[in-house]
Formats: C-alpha cells, structure tokens, sequence
C-alpha cells in the first residue's frame, strides 16, 4: 500500500505523530511556538481521544500522568517557560515513572521571537535526568514521535521532545504511518505509585543506572549519526543541523559532521568514534553548550586531543537563533577561509538594499479597537495625581507598557504581578498599586496571588481585562468561556464569584469602553482599604467583528491630535494637520470619541458580525 503524505507544519506533524502513535490523552497549556499541536489533535479527534486545554501546564501533566499510571500513552504540550510551571510534577514524575508511554513535548524560543527567556529544555532534561529528542526538522518530528512513546514505555519514563521555533512553524511534505492502537490496560494497585522518600532514593539509584544505558542505545539510534571525512569536524543538533547542511553546500572541503538527536543522555560511543576521526572540531547549537560540553568532557575523560570550539571559547554566540548565514560564517573561519559566498543577513532596519527602502521601525502595539487599551487609559485617569505603580503580567496586554499608554511598571511571569504588586505595597504603603491580568492567565496562575493578598490584607487593586479568550497565542478556550476542546458546553465559572468566594473586600465589573463610567469604577476600588477587583468585560476584537467604523468630521476637527497623544491607536493618522481614520483597521470601539473636546468623531455602520 502506498504510504500517505501530507504537507504540515511541525506542529501538525508531532500532533498526527502522537495521533498515530495511538494516545489517548492528550493535554497541554496555549504558548507560541507549541500552540498548535493541541489544537491539531482536537480538530483530528474521533472522539476517541480526550484533549483538553488545562489549567496551566502543571494541571496538563497531572492529568496525563494519572491516565498514565491507568495504561494510556499520553502527550503534553508546552512552551518552554511552561515547563517551569509543570516543573513540580514533573520531578517528581521523573523518579515515580510512569506506566503508559507519556511524549512532554517542551517547545524552545530561540531568539526570543515570543518568550520571557531563552532557556533550553535539552538543559532542563540533563538536570531532570530524562531523555530528550532534538528534531532538526518537521519529518524528523513526526518520526521521533513513534521513537519516544516506545522509549517511554520501555523505560517506563516520561521522556521530552524539544523542538524548537523554526521546526514548530515550519512546514514540510512528511510520509504518514498507519495508525496504531493502543489500549489503556488500567490502573493497578501498587505501593510504587505513592512517592515515599524511601522510593525516591531507590528510584535515583535506578536513574542512574538506567541513563548510561539509554545513553548507549542512542549510539546505534539511526537519527545520531556520522556522515563525510576529514580532520575539521563540525557537530550539531536540531534545527542547526539543518543550518549546516545548507551552508556545507558552499565548500569543497572534506568536514566529518556528527548529528547528535538526543543530546542527553549523550551518545558516548558515537560521540568518542567521531573525534577519533577528527583533529579540530566546531559545534553549532542554539543556546546552551550542551553538545559542547559533552564532547569536552569526553576528550578529558578518554585522553582525547581534538579541540573543540563553540560557545565556551568565544567561537560562537550564548543567545539567539543560528542561521545558514552564520553557519557559513563559522564554517569558513574553521576553514580559515574569507567568508562564503552566501549573504550574511544584513539588518533592513538601518540598512536599504538596492530600490528596497529602509524598513520603518514598528514598534508592537495593542490592536486597534483592543478593549484593554481603553481599560488601561480608565485607569491611568483615575490614578492620575497620585503615587501609584502598575504591575502588569503576561499576555496581550503586557503592551501596555508601551507609549502614550505607559502603563506597565513590571512584569515577571504569569501570575506575578498580583504578587509582586503586594511586594510593593509592603515597601511602600503611600502608594497605590494596581496588579493587570487576563482572564485565561487569572485562572491559570492568578487565583494564588489573590488568596495571598487576601490572607496578608494587603491593600492594592486587581483590574482583570477580560477579553474571553487566550488572545496572546491565538484566542483559545479557557475555564471561563464555557468551551471545551471537546466540543462540549461546561459549566461557567465566574471570574466575579470566583473573586468573591475568595473574600475579595469589593468586586466590581465594567466595560471599559464607557469611559466615564470606568474611571468612577476604578476610583471606587482603588479608594477601597483591602483587596478590591475591577472585571473589565469586552470581548477581543480579533473574535468578534462590527460593522462600526469611526469617522472624523474634518471641519470640526482642530488638529489637536489629542486623541493621538491620549492612547496612540494605530488607526488613528495624521493627513493634511487633520486627524484621520484608518479605515482598515478600525473597529469601532469608539474610545477615540470620548477623548474629542470638539464632537468631531463619530461612529457610522451599524450591525454586528
């Protein structure tokens, strides 16, 4: 029978890898650049499997590691911040095990393109000591779905599959398997499940045992190989891998190129025939030296004298994405040769390129029409005059922080700015402090920090921007919209009762596009002594589109530009001295009307999409 193909994205080639390798659950938390893997598997589900959209990451593994411990192969999905989140579980899973194959898919941010931090999960799998795959390219994801469930339950551990952004969102032409199936055998009874000290010290003596002997099996595992001739080799790992073969095309010179697939635990034996073969060795890798340090270690241990170069001689850089373009730079330096004949890339920021003019430097902005920008300018008005400091968080509206909005002081992780907003309080009481938050981040991390200020009586104001959706990372569901990735209707929790039930002092709820109305809101709240709640409720207008354009009346309008000035909506313009809209990217939120001492903007269209 001739094999399927298909054209995916890497995210769509892990989610059809675990659908083909037969889960049954399948769990995980919305974060650019794993979003979609979720999101596939749900769209493919037959009903046979259960996926959902948790809480957070640290819910997504507990759910799967009980269906686990019952028999089920189960993936998690993650980005790689997020493993920070599930990284309790996860420990503790690491020295319990499991007993269904469970696939922790941890995607890395190289660059940052949309993450607080550059961490490398092939790191965090060395410290927890699980195995990782390191796929190069959408395919090879695809493929070592399969190698890591069978890994998994070989070893009865759970095991991680970093993929990093370029593979998640790339797209390629991947052969499809036949679907297997995998029946859950249930949950048995067993003192092993319950995790005594005295199981865990055992336990870690079985780890390290078990490890080596992965370890040697990743020697002989096809995806780690040697491939060319020659005393300069270059090693690699992931999407830098394919980097490599790329910018090799642009030299004649012999290179022998090691391709490590699993970084941890590290291929000893093909590692050590690999500098046998070779006098000088360069390793490319994105973020941290871990292919680097493994070799060096070997060359110290085995009384190897390759030299190694990489990040921890100066050769190459700590931070950021590698490229083709670098590789090339870095394999002609090894070669001491002028640079290839590839183009660096140069920076279109500052510098034009024949016809092409320079790029305009776009800073990132809130949409226009983003209900949080109204709510954040309600705010700033009611604060207005006095000591106050605004601890945002992350998501969409971590841009307000951006000006003429200026309205995020601090931000940390999720979570985070209702605490840290107490910390501030404590040093300094005169001030006010108010902590901003999503509705899908409240109930991801929010509802700790709440309890926290209420238990220690702290006295700052939490504005929730509740849009009805995960917007950051593409409009998900979450527990206060109702929707499960099931397709079912469930119960609404109510972000009010929530904040109530957890004897917050006063709880209010606005919309923030009446801005008369919302600034008396806020003014209320912050004059409240104790915890105090603002639920602004606006839905994100990415998800729900009106007919309603703004229009400026150019003979009222003076030119003034305050309503520029007041909240830099994108689709407010200057043409001719005169304030115009820009049609294409209004939405008729009508902040902009509030904000004209002269009755020049109004609204025209009508009904709702």
């Amino acid at each position: 029978m001739a094999q399927k193909t298909a054209f995916l994205m890497g995210n769509q080639a892990i989610a059809h890898g675990a659908l083909a390798a037969g889960i049954t659950v399948a769990a995980g938390y919305p974060g650019t650049p794993s979003s979609e893997i979720i999101e596939t598997i749900a769209k493919n589900n037959t009903e046979r499997i259960h996926v959902e959209w948790s809480t957070n990451e640290k819910a997504a593994l507990e759910v799967a590691s009980g269906a686990s411990f019952a028999g089920a192969r189960t993936l998690v999905t993650m980005k790689q911040v997020g493993l920070n989140v599930a990284s309790d579980p996860l420990m503790s899973l690491a020295y319990i095990g499991i007993k269904g194959g469970m696939v922790v898919v941890v995607a890395d941010d190289p660059g940052p393109i949309s993450s607080q931090t550059e961490q490398d999960t092939r790191t965090f799998a060395q410290y927890s000591k699980l195995p990782v795959f390191d796929p190069s390219s959408p395919e090879e994801a695809y493929e070592m779905i399969f190698d890591a469930f069978e890994l998994s339950e070989k070893y009865h551990t759970p095991v991680l599959l970093r993929p990093t952004t370029r593979v998640c969102h790339g797209y390629a032409q991947v052969q499809l398997r036949e679907a297997e199936i995998h029946v859950p055998t249930g949950f048995s009874k067993d003192p092993k499940w319950v995790i005594f000290p005295r199981l865990s010290y055992e336990n870690h003596k079985a780890i390290e045992v078990r490890n080596p002997k992965i370890g040697e099996e990743f020697s002989s595992y096809g995806k780690n190989f040697i491939e060319g001739t020659g005393r300069l080799g270059i090693a690699c790992g992931g999407i830098s891998y394919a980097y490599v073969k790329e910018a090799l095309k642009e030299f004649s010179a012999e290179i022998t190129l090691f391709k490590v697939s699993t970084p941890f635990p590290f291929p000893d034996a093909l590692a050590l025939e690999f500098l046998a073969q070779v006098e000088e060795v360069l390793v490319i890798e994105e973020l941290d030296p871990v292919i680097e340090r493994a070799l060096i270690a070997l060359c110290g241990s085995n009384k190897v004298e390759s030299r190694i170069h990489g990040k921890l001689d100066g050769t190459t850089e700590f931070s950021g994405e590698q490229s083709t373009e670098t590789a090339a730079e870095l394999i002609a330096q090894l070669l001491g040769e002028a640079s290839s004949s590839l183009d660096v890339e140069e920076d279109l920021t500052t510098t034009a390129r024949g016809d092409i003019p320079v790029l305009p430097i776009r800073p990132p902005s809130l949409c226009a029409g983003c209900p949080h920008r109204a709510a954040f300018y309600a705010v700033k008005q009611a604060a207005k005059g006095h000591k106050a400091v605004f601890s945002g968080d992350i998501g969409c509206y971590t841009l307000g922080n951006t000006p003429p909005l200026d309205m995020v002081d601090t931000c940390l992780c999720m979570g985070a700015g209702i605490t840290q907003a107490q910390g501030l309080h404590i040093v300094e009481p005169d001030a006010l402090n108010f902590a901003f938050i999503g509705d899908s981040t409240f109930f991801a991390s929010g509802m700790t920090g709440i309890v926290n200020a209420v238990y220690n009586q702290t006295d700052i104001t939490v504005i929730i921007l509740d849009n009805s959706t995960t917007a950051m990372t593409g409009g998900q569901a979450h527990p206060g919209t109702s929707k499960t990735l099931m397709g079912t209707t469930s119960p609404h929790i109510s972000l009010e009762e929530v904040l109530t039930s957890l004897q917050v002092g006063l709880v209010l709820t606005d919309n923030p596009l009446d801005l008369a109305s919302s600034i008396s809101t806020v003014t209320e709240a912050m004059n409240f002594e104790g915890v105090s709640a603002v639920v602004f409720k606006a839905p994100c207008v990415q998800l729900f589109k009106t007919a309603l354009r703004a229009v400026v009346d150019l003979d009222k309008c003076t030119g003034c530009k305050r309503c520029i000035h007041q909240i830099g909506c994108p689709a407010l313009v200057l043409g001719a001295g005169k304030v115009v809209i820009d049609d294409s990217l209004c939405n008729g939120c009508g902040l902009c009307l509030s904000l004209c001492n002269f009755s020049a903007i109004s609204l025209t269209g009508g009904v709702c999409s």
